[in-house]
Formats: structure tokens, C-alpha cells, sequence
């Protein structure tokens, strides 16, 4: 039997990078409110390598 994971879980745990974060995924959640062509978008939350506190970003996962 094959193991069932849901996008939000595989993002947890996960390193984040982009011009201006580093750090390490805390939690997803899926937005229906946020569009990308053939993409779903997730809010995360970021735990900054540098830095004192939590920060939010969207991402976009393809699901084709």
C-alpha cells in the first residue's frame, strides 16, 4: 500500500530560499484566493536562518 502525503506536510521541514529569506518551512497552508497559471499557491511560514522572527510568503506548486 502506498503511503498518502498532502502537499502542506511535504512542504514542512523543508529549506525556503529567495533573494531576501533563508530559513526552514514551519507550516502551508493552501490559498484558493492567490492565482498562478497550472500552480496551486500555499501560504508558509518561514523561520528566518538570520533573524529573530517568523516571516510569510507564498509559493507556487505545480500539480501537472
Amino acid at each position: 500500500m502506498a503511503n498518502l502525503y498532502s502537499i502542506e506536510s511535504l512542504l514542512v521541514g523543508k529549506a525556503y530560499r529567495s533573494r531576501t529569506l533563508e530559513g526552514i518551512i514551519l507550516d502551508a497552508e493552501k490559498r484558493d484566493d492567490v492565482y498562478y497559471a497550472d500552480a496551486d499557491a500555499y501560504r508558509v511560514r518561514v523561520r528566518p536562518t538570520h533573524g529573530l522572527s517568523d516571516t510569510y510568503r507564498i509559493v507556487a506548486v505545480s500539480v501537472a
